[in-house]
This record gives structure tokens, C-alpha cells and sequence, in this order.
């Protein structure tokens, strides 16, 4: 049995902690700095965790090995599960032509590509986090994207950001769920507090997302999209988070803000802006549909060219002249309709406890793990929901696309075929960082710098969604964050004379900001363009809007320790 100690390092604190935070330190700046493609990147990481797990932390290899396998196994399922299908899905609609008719469907919404940014990186985008999480609105939003002109790059950047405000209530309301588990605070009140701070973070989401589309131009000439969308998203989480079934968040509020910005558009029209035929969506492996190995298209696919928002055109190609029957833009859409019913079933309670009957749950072979203060660590349980998981709903919908858009029965087994080849080193990235996640929860590294940070003392409401932050980044779920910190958070609040419920909601509401930095999102979203390799080029991109973000959230909490916003604590 191993025992996890978090001070191995001279019984220091603080060394201890900036020992542990080698591997990742190093993981990010091969990533940000040196440019390494993010497998190899990834691969490293894990190397240097394993060492220090053995070496610092006198952790037996076999178990820290065996750890390592236990998160590469969590990597290929769910997440790589959840992702080779929905990119799948997509390449039917390409291969049978209906995703140039959901493009062109979009530029008759408008035909503005902010407005259609915000439309389908973040209401559509909300709906697919509500739904599904584990990475599909990236996923999907990402492509979307590419097929209204997006250049790769940009579209993998605005789907990244934009997953950020939905993710606390992603997945049918599981990470506040969890929270409540781990922490044992009532769940009504967890989920009422992150209520009071997520949806501030909505309001500006979207004009960020015109930040990267279109930079101050953006801004200045489709403000009202944004704002619409992002106050009638954050009234709608508010009010459900508090008042309503806490489960569908995220779903009313996607649903709204998609509604208020067509209703908007009856009315009101952006500027006119540069006019550009609309990208062509890569029909090769060079790009979104293929290996991944290809360097992409547009003004900025290739990390070269201007900087994001910067005299970037702004217009999709007009309307063609002999639209598109009805009955072809329903099919273009079905697919989306099918996962959306498909996960809308999955999430009835009826229905999730019959399929739950299906999940299994068994201890991780050569793992005997106990905390510090000597109980065994949850952690080496593995659950397996081989017919309830995401992926494996994607996968039926993705049998039932094949029908609809009436995809020859070969042509989509091919289509899967390609899919994996194109997402072998995405798979690469994500088991290896699920891996390096794994190995410093079993060690202690990561408990590490949790205590650290623990010991702000009156100023932990200040770092409390730091915690949230650096826990989703390192394992890419905002529900694994709160399973790692939860406890932490509260017991370090009732150290420091704080609102319990205060902190724990903030490791919700700061684990959504780590979201578009985890490096098994990224590579995420790169494959799905097809520039994986070039995961660092899209960490720089989304970390100028971490960095914005992260310390605005971090004050508001901070304010809501005071009382001066302490009223809004529940």
C-alpha cells in the first residue's frame, strides 16, 4: 500500500509544491514556447512525472506505471471514443454534401461570420456541452466553423473559447453534481452559487469571441449579437441554476440565446464588411477532414499569416440564388438533431439509471493507494459505461446520420477508417496527458499544490478558483477538478473563517477557464481541423483570454467573501 505524503521534499511545503509543478511547467513550455508538437510535448510530461512520483515522492513504479495506464485507459475512453465518432458524423455530412447546406443555411441566418461565430461556437456550442461534454462541442463547433470561412486556426480558437461559460453545467449539471458528492454541501446551494458567478463570465464570452473573429472592428460593428447573446444566456443560467431543474442549465440557456440573437436579427443588421466567398471546406487530408499532417487553409491556418480579428474579412458568400428545399436544410441539420434527441433521452432519469445498470466499476489492477491521512483513494476505480457514455450515443447517432443523409453503409465504414487515421496522434496527446494527470493524483503532486495554495489563509477566496483553473487544465474535465479540490476547497474555507459553499463553487466556476488550455482539448481541437502538431499555436491563442479571464473571476470571488458582494452568497 502506498501512502501519499505531500510535503517529500525536505518536509517542505513549498518545495514540495514547486517540485511537483516541474512536469507541468514543462509540458506548457514545450508546448507555448518551443513550438513541440503536443504528443511529444505530452510524452515528455509523463516521462518527468513518472520520475518525480518515483524518485521525490517515493512512489513504487509499478503503481506509479500502473496509474499511468489507468488515465491513458480514461483517455481512449470516454474522451477518444467521444471524439473519433463526432468527427466521424461530420464526415459524412461532408462526404454526402449537407455540410455545405447547413453552411449556406447559416449565411441566410446571416451572413456575417461573427454573428454566425456566435451562434454556433457558443449557443450551439452550450447545447453540445449541455448534452454531451468530454470535448464534442470543440469537436463539432470546430468544423462548423470552417464550413462558414473560418479559416482552421481561428475556428479552433473561437470553439475553444467559446466552451467555457456552459461547461459548469455541462454534461447534465455533472460537475456541480460531483462537487456535491465529494463535499457533501447541498446541492441546491452549490449550484445557486456558481449560478451567481459562471454567468457573469457569459456576458463577455461572447464579445471575446469578436475579439478573435474581427478584433475592435468586431466589437464596434456587431456588439448587440453579443450582448444579446451573452445577458440573455446569463439570465437564463441564473435563473435555472437557482429556481430551476439544474440538470437542463445549459440547455434553456442555449436554446434562449440562440432564440434572442435570430429575434435580433429580424431587426437589426451588422455593418456592411469586407465581402469573401466563404472558405471552402477541405475536401482532403490535408485539412479539417483529414490526417491532420496538412497545414490547413485561410489567411491564418497556418500560424503565419495576420493575427486573429486583425483586416480579416468578415462575410460568407450570399445566398444562392436557387436556395436549398426545405426538406434538404431539415436533413443538413439532422444529424445535429439526432445527437441533440439522442443525449436529450440518455439524460431521463428513467432511462440513465437502466443504462447504469450497464456501467461497470472495478478497482485498477496493482493500484493499493491511500491519502495522506491513510483512506483509500477513489481514484483507482474505473468506471466503464461502455453503452451510457457519450461516445458510444455518438456512435448511434452517427448510424442513424448514415441513414438519414442515405451514406452508402461502406462509404461511412471508410469514412471511420479515415477518421482514426486522422486522429492517431491526437490520441497520442490525450492518453499521455490523461496519464500525466493520473500518475500526479495517485502520487500526491497534485494535492501538493492544492495544500499550498490551501494556506492563502484569508486571501484563499482570492486563489480558490486557481485551484478549479489548474485542476481542469491538467485533466481537461471540470468535473475531474472538483473531484480532485472539492474537499480541499471546503476545508480550507472553514480554516480560513470563509462561506464553505463559496469556494467550492469556485472551483466550478474556475475549472470552465482551464477548459480551452488543457492540452487533450487542444489537441482536440486541432485534429478536428486537421492541424494536429500545432496544438501550440492554438495555446497561444486561447491563453490571452485565460489570462483576462482568470483574474477577473478570481476578484469576484474574492468580492464575494467581503461584504460588499457577500449578499450573494446563498
Amino acid at each position: 500500500m502506498y501512502q501519499q505524503v505531500i510535503d517529500p521534499v525536505g518536509s517542505s511545503l513549498g518545495w514540495s509544491a514547486l517540485v511537483a509543478a516541474v512536469p507541468l511547467l514543462a509540458l506548457f513550455t514545450l508546448l507555448g514556447v518551443v513550438r513541440m508538437r503536443a504528443w511529444l510535448a505530452a510524452l515528455f510530461g509523463l516521462s518527468l512525472t513518472l520520475l518525480v512520483a518515483v524518485v521525490m515522492y517515493g512512489m513504487p513504479a509499478g503503481q506509479a506505471f500502473n496509474s499511468a495506464l489507468e488515465g491513458a485507459a480514461f483517455g481512449l475512453f470516454p474522451a477518444m471514443w467521444i471524439v473519433v465518432n463526432a468527427i466521424w458524423i461530420y464526415r459524412m455530412t461532408v462526404a454526402s454534401g449537407h455540410f455545405d447546406v447547413a453552411r449556406r443555411a447559416f449565411a441566410r441566418v446571416s451572413d456575417d461570420q461573427r454573428v454566425q461565430g456566435i451562434i454556433i461556437a457558443f449557443s450551439f456550442g452550450a447545447l453540445l456541452e449541455a448534452l454531451a461534454g468530454f470535448g464534442t462541442p470543440v469537436a463539432i463547433c470546430s468544423v462548423m466553423l470552417i464550413a462558414v470561412g473560418l479559416p482552421p486556426l481561428k475556428a479552433a480558437t473561437v470553439a475553444l473559447i467559446a466552451n467555457t461559460a456552459p461547461v459548469a453545467y455541462g454534461a447534465v449539471g455533472l460537475p456541480v453534481i460531483t462537487l456535491a458528492r465529494v463535499t457533501g454541501l447541498p446541492l441546491g446551494d452549490l449550484s445557486a452559487m456558481t449560478g451567481r458567478q459562471v454567468p457573469v463570465l457569459a456576458l463577455f464570452v461572447p464579445l471575446a469571441l469578436l475579439v478573435v473573429l474581427d478584433g475592435r472592428r468586431g466589437v464596434r460593428e456587431a456588439w448587440p449579437a453579443a450582448l444579446t447573446c451573452g445577458v440573455s444566456f446569463a439570465a437564463v443560467q441564473y435563473l435555472m441554476a437557482n429556481h430551476g431543474p439544474m440538470e437542463l442549465t445549459d440547455v434553456a440557456a442555449a436554446l434562449v440565446s440562440a432564440g434572442a440573437v435570430l429575434l435580433l436579427l429580424r431587426v437589426w443588421r451588422p455593418r456592411e464588411g469586407t465581402s469573401q466567398e466563404a472558405t471552402p471546406h477541405p475536401a482532403d487530408d490535408s485539412a479539417g477532414t483529414g490526417t491532420g499532417t496538412g497545414t490547413g487553409t485561410g489567411t491564418d491556418g497556418d500560424g503565419g499569416g495576420e493575427s486573429a480579428g486583425l483586416g480579416t474579412a468578415v462575410r460568407t458568400e450570399a445566398p444562392p440564388r436557387q436556395p436549398d428545399t426545405r426538406t434538404e436544410v431539415a436533413r443538413a441539420f439532422a444529424p445535429y438533431a439526432v445527437i441533440i434527441a439522442l443525449f436529450s433521452v440518455v439524460s431521463v432519469s428513467a432511462v440513465r439509471d437502466a443504462l447504469a445498470r450497464t456501467t461497470a466499476f472495478f478497482a485498477w489492477p496493482g493500484l493499493h493507494i491511500a491519502s495522506p491521512d491513510g483512506k483509500p483513494l477513489a481514484l483507482v476505480q474505473f468506471k466503464f459505461d461502455w453503452l451510457a457514455g457519450g461516445g458510444t450515443v455518438l456512435l448511434v447517432a452517427g448510424l442513424v446520420t448514415a441513414v438519414v443523409l442515405r451514406v452508402p453503409m461502406r462509404q461511412a465504414a471508410t469514412a471511420y477508417g479515415h477518421t482514426l487515421h486522422q486522429l492517431r496522434t491526437a490520441a497520442v496527446t490525450v492518453t499521455a496527458v490523461l496519464a500525466l494527470a493520473y500518475v500526479m493524483n495517485a502520487s500526491g503532486q497534485t494535492a501538493t499544490m492544492g495544500a499550498l495554495l490551501a494556506r492563502a489563509g484569508s486571501l484563499f477566496p482570492l486563489l480558490s478558483p486557481v485551484l478549479g483553473w489548474f485542476g481542469t487544465a491538467v485533466t481537461g474535465s471540470d468535473t475531474s477538478s472538483n473531484s480532485l479540490f472539492g474537499a480541499l476547497q471546503v476545508s480550507a474555507a472553514e480554516g480560513s473563517g470563509h462561506a464553505p459553499v463559496l469556494t467550492a463553487a469556485a472551483n466550478t466556476s474556475g475549472g470552465v477557464l482551464g477548459k480551452m488550455i488543457s492540452p487533450q482539448n487542444l489537441a482536440i481541437g486541432a485534429a478536428a481541423v486537421g492541424l494536429a502538431g500545432r496544438e501550440g499555436e492554438l495555446f497561444r491563442r486561447v491563453l490571452a483570454a485565460t489570462a483576462v479571464f482568470v483574474p477577473f473571476l478570481c476578484v469576484l470571488v474574492y468580492l464575494q467573501s467581503t461584504p460588499l458582494l457577500s449578499w450573494m452568497v446563498p
